[in-house]
């Protein structure tokens, strides 16, 4: 059996700070406070330790020994601009930079300082609590399960996209994806809030619901109202808005029931039914916000004359020039009416004019719309923003939004999370006065993609290389984890899978590609769920909020949208992919270093990762083996910091056989445990102290509970 033996470690190898609550005194801090910084050094070999903040350098304090172990420490007081710092530490005569990356050689290296690795600390900001590793689970509603078939979409009901809408049977394949309605509504979910309570669900975040002719609905007709197609059909006479048709009568039970103002106010309080019922259950809901742009039928722009001669609606920006809404889309040639054709869309879709936020009106109603979902009745928990970084005509006005859209969102609800979708360095919009965080792609979905699969997140690339590659994994998530400041960082959504991309349990197949040339069943076909299950052991234990996407703990597979959308397969689940996510879900939540510690790299194996979450003298080791044989590891405890003879328990085991709760125990010899790992396996090992005995050590100033806050 292959081993991996670990040499006597050197010193610098000792070395550890990072921006929780054990080596900070405050992760979050006020303005003018003073902070707390420390840094773990070798004992005896360390001669000096100085920490680099904002270019001023400072000489540390040895304050304690322990073990192996001595412990600087200084104090800085914080303004009200966001620092940066790294150190330097001279270990047995030779100086090492720490930062994000662990130490590294600072002599003949001159990529030794990279500033975009250095520590962060935001004053002022503040993430809530209750997001800080809480687990999510994201439904896309019409997929999801139909609780109400009174409101179902009907065939040919409306035309979309130049076809009639198209309701489909629950088990019928998906085809196009676009005007295909499975009946999934807010009822489905409301009928399986204690599903997703016994899963250990804590936040469910619901795709758009507002008014939409699409299944996705990221093309708003109406953010006011909850779609009744997905709330409640009170009135559905035929006949009630026959008389304002005119030529339009493919659309007419499209108008009917997103235009009636009873369907409307109706869908509204169901949601409120929603977060009233998920909040009893002690879950919270947070909610899809498409800004950037809207639907060509929205009632503002009304291009489809969806909304022309109702009741109670002006006329749209499409169809009169005088419109109220006019300034809220930006027109071309303005020689002459008509010019309505000419109007700036996202990404040249047609059906996506791009909201125009030079109009102070469009501008202040977002802002409205914003504070008003997270306000009574509704109660929503917070937005996902839907392309955050593409909102407004320029960077400028795109920053100034969201700052006032984070003053009015708190305001309204100081618990509401901000949370954006973005890929690459959001760190222009984390530094405290806009996004609380992101969906985490860079910084955990793709690193933990292409090491256990070796495939992009759309599967449109397969590079077999990668698939093991610890240290590509460890530079992205170093570097990329570093664009964060920890508040946002422990509340950032890792994902395996979502609405945009493949399904991680089809990335297991190997097969670039998409559902029109692949075909819907090669999702399935090689699909390796034990690979699935050493991702989801990754994602119950890395620093954020782990995230599922509804379906993959049931075994769904799909190729990129529109096959990612397949419906939740109530009665046909994986219900031991279903017991095992459970179990490491509750992993998760029983241990509060996986929610608030340290992340320590240790050293494994060629094909493996090996990795500790330390708190408060707790600790879980995590080892993941992608080769094809059982490797043993020597984990050198030592590192954890925690202090000599601990004992140590199995947690969860996976491989290619299934997968184990609880297991072998471990007892720390010479600051060593002796681990092995099946081929494609994984495991989770933890350390719980005797909380009868636990006192507090070790405390910086103003230390403070995790987890409280706004």
């Amino acid at each position: 059996m292959p081993e991996h033996k670990v040499r006597s470690m050197e010193g610098y190898k000792l070395i550890y700070s990072d921006t929780t609550s054990e080596y900070i005194s405050d992760t979050e801090p006020a303005v003018g406070q003073e902070l707390g910084i420390r840094l773990r050094a070798p004992r005896k070999s360390t001669s000096k330790v100085q920490i680099i903040i904002n270019d001023e350098i400072i000489t540390m304090t040895r304050k304690r020994k322990s073990g192996d172990y001595e412990f600087y420490e200084t104090t800085v007081t914080l303004g009200d601009e966001m620092i940066r710092y790294y150190f330097r530490v001279t270990v047995d005569g030779e100086d090492y930079i720490y930062d994000n990356r662990g130490a590294i050689p600072e002599s003949g290296n001159p990529k030794a300082i990279d500033e975009e690795c250095f520590f962060r600390v935001i004053p002022g900001f503040k993430t809530p609590g209750w997001a800080k590793g809480a687990v999510f689970y994201q439904i896309y509603v019409d997929r999801f399960n139909n609780g109400d078939k009174t409101n179902d979409v009907r065939t040919g009901e409306y035309r979309y996209l130049d076809k009639l809408t198209e309701a489909k049977n629950w088990d019928d394949p998906i085809d196009s994806g676009l005007n295909e309605f499975y009946g999934g509504d807010l009822k489905g979910v409301i009928d399986k809030l204690d599903y997703l309570k016994d899963l250990g669900v804590e936040v469910i975040y619901l795709n758009p619901i507002f008014v939409s002719p699409s299944n996705h609905k990221y093309d708003t007709a109406d953010y006011d109202y909850v779609d009744p197609h997905f709330g409640v059909i009170v009135n559905d006479d035929d006949t009630v808005l026959d008389s304002t048709l005119k030529d339009n009568t493919e659309a007419k039970g499209f108008i009917k029931r997103v235009t009636d103002k009873e369907n409307l106010e109706a869908s509204n309080m169901l949601f409120c039914e929603l977060t009233k019922e998920a909040h009893a259950r002690g879950m919270r809901v947070i909610l899809d916000g498409v800004f950037n742009h809207c639907g060509s039928f929205n009632k503002w722009m009304d291009a489809e004359r969806i909304y022309e001669n109702m009741p109670d609606y002006h006329k749209g920006a499409y169809i009169a020039k005088d419109s109220p809404y006019h300034d809220y889309f930006t027109f071309g040639n303005k020689g002459s009416w008509p010019y309505n054709e000419d109007y700036e869309t996202w990404w040249d879709y047609k059906t996506l004019p791009k909201l125009n936020y030079e109009c102070r009106e469009l501008y202040d109603h977002i802002l409205k719309i914003g504070a008003k979902w997270v306000s009574q009745p509704y109660n929503a928990d917070g937005w996902r923003l839907d392309v955050a970084a593409d909102l407004g005509p320029d960077s400028e006005t795109n920053h100034r939004f969201w700052s006032d859209f984070r003053n009015k969102v708190k305001e309204a609800n100081p618990e509401a999370i901000i949370l954006a979708e973005h890929y690459g360095d959001a760190s222009p919009w984390l530094r405290g006065g806009q996004w609380d965080t992101v969906m985490n792609y860079d910084a955990f979905m793709e690193p933990v993609t292409w090491f256990l699969t070796g495939m992009e997140k759309h599967s449109d690339e397969y590079k077999p290389k990668l698939i093991g590659d610890a240290d590509a994994f460890w530079d992205s998530m170093a570097r990329n984890g570093a664009r964060m400041s920890m508040p946002s960082y422990q509340t950032a959504m890792n994902e395996l899978s979502n609405h945009d991309h493949s399904r991680f349990l089809t990335r297991t197949t190997h097969k670039a590609g998409r559902v029109e040339k692949l075909g819907s069943a090669a999702a399935k076909e090689g699909a390796d769920k034990a690979v699935l299950r050493q991702a989801v052991v990754m994602q119950m234990t890395w620093i954020g909020a782990p995230t599922l996407y509804y379906g993959d703990e049931a075994g769904l597979v799909g190729f990129t949208d529109p096959d990612n959308r397949r419906v939740y397969p109530w009665g046909a689940e994986d219900k031991k992919l279903i017991d095992f996510h459970k179990a490491a879900i509750r992993i998760h939540k029983e241990s509060p270093e996986l929610k608030y510690g340290s992340l320590m790299r240790l050293p494994a194996a060629r094909g493996s990762v090996a990795y500790a979450r330390v708190y408060k003298k707790e600790a879980t080791i995590v080892i993941a083996n992608t080769m094809n044989i059982e490797m043993e590891y020597k984990i050198p405890v030592s590192l954890l910091g925690i202090g000599s003879g601990k004992r140590y328990r199995t947690m969860l085991t996976t491989d290619r056989q299934g997968y184990r709760t609880r297991g072998r125990r471990y007892k720390d010899k010479n600051g060593v445990i002796t681990v092995r790992v099946k081929p494609g396996g994984a495991v989770i090992i933890r350390h719980k102290k005797l909380w009868a005995r636990h006192r507090e050590e070790n405390t910086l100033p103003a230390k403070k509970e995790e987890g409280k806050g706004n």
